[in-house]
């Protein structure tokens, strides 16, 4: 039975599926952009790049030809001079696509909708705004404009084999960029703090926004119970489930608490967000958090 999960035409009939959800997804996230008042957001290049912004100190990654040694020569340090386009914000997503983020309890949307429109719709903003944005899915760097939107669209949109649980991809994003990480944050926390220190030391600042299903903060289970895991890769049944909600609503609070601890030792903020809540009060608190970061 496992092999005909990959025969060419089960590949294709997913591929089409994923093709047809993807207009209706763009066109939710920006409908869902449109709830929240843009303003002036980001700052927009007033030419074709050449405009003087800011000396900044040069950091590891930075060309030597971009050093500005007159202006080094007046201190003990090397400085970069930066022009207004190359300081324009850049938003840089990640959403984590791995099995347990199809989880849903009845007549909610998966963790995985929620967290694809959500991203998408920053994307919206973000662009409209006159800023780049990129997918840590995707290796090419940040970009502005529709075709952008459309490409990130479609790359939220693939399949493909995917583990239990998800971590963000090692990708290098620009100095000085924002970022927003979304995911259940159920699996082993050791690949996100190795992004998010990495990401710090690039002056990266972002939000990390939790998406849980309210079942998986409830834990609504007693007597003879199988749990399974999303890909079915892990089964354990109980008699006694009730007796486990203590247990794991400590571990659940355990984790909630070292994501916290986390962004405050990297300059991020932690957002926890059910699915059976506002997306417009989510995506605005987002934007929110975001403009803070400026």
């Amino acid at each position: 039975m496992a092999d005909t999960l990959h025969t060419p035409a089960t590949l294709r009939a997913r591929s089409e599926g994923a093709a047809a959800t993807l207009p209706g997804l763009l066109m939710g996230a920006e409908r869902l952009a449109a709830t929240v008042l843009l303003g002036e957001h980001g700052r927009k290049r007033a030419g074709p790049g050449d405009a003087f912004w800011q000396f900044r100190a040069a950091q590891p990654g930075d060309a030597r030809r971009s050093i500005d040694w007159r202006q080094s020569a007046r201190g003990d340090g090397h400085f970069v001079r930066e022009t207004e386009w190359q300081a324009a914000q850049s938003l840089m997503l990640w959403v984590d696509d791995a099995a347990s983020m199809a989880f849903a309890s009845k007549g909610r949307p998966s963790k995985l909708r929620r967290a694809q429109t959500l991203a998408l719709a920053l994307a919206v903003l973000a662009v409209k705004g006159g800023e780049r944005t990129g997918l840590a899915a995707l290796p090419e760097p940040p970009r502005s404009g529709k075709a952008q939107l459309i490409r990130i669209a479609d790359a939220l949109m693939e399949g493909g084999d995917v583990p239990d649980y998800g971590a963000p991809r090692p990708q290098v994003m620009p100095f000085g960029a924002r970022a927003v990480f979304l995911s259940d944050f159920l699996g082993p926390v050791e690949p996100l703090v190795e992004a998010l220190t990495a990401a710090a030391d690039r002056g990266v600042q972002g939000v990390l926004v939790q998406i849980l299903d309210p079942e998986e903060e409830a834990f609504p289970y007693d007597g003879r119970t199988l749990f399974e895991s999303m890909s079915g890769a892990v089964r354990f049944e109980t008699l006694k489930a009730g007796q486990l909600r203590d247990d794991y609503l400590e571990r659940l609070a355990a984790r909630r608490a070292a994501l916290r601890d986390l962004c405050a030792r990297t300059g991020w903020r932690y957002q926890l967000h059910h699915t059976d809540r506002s997306a417009e009060a989510a995506l605005l608190s987002l934007y929110t958090a975001l403009e803070r970061r400026r």
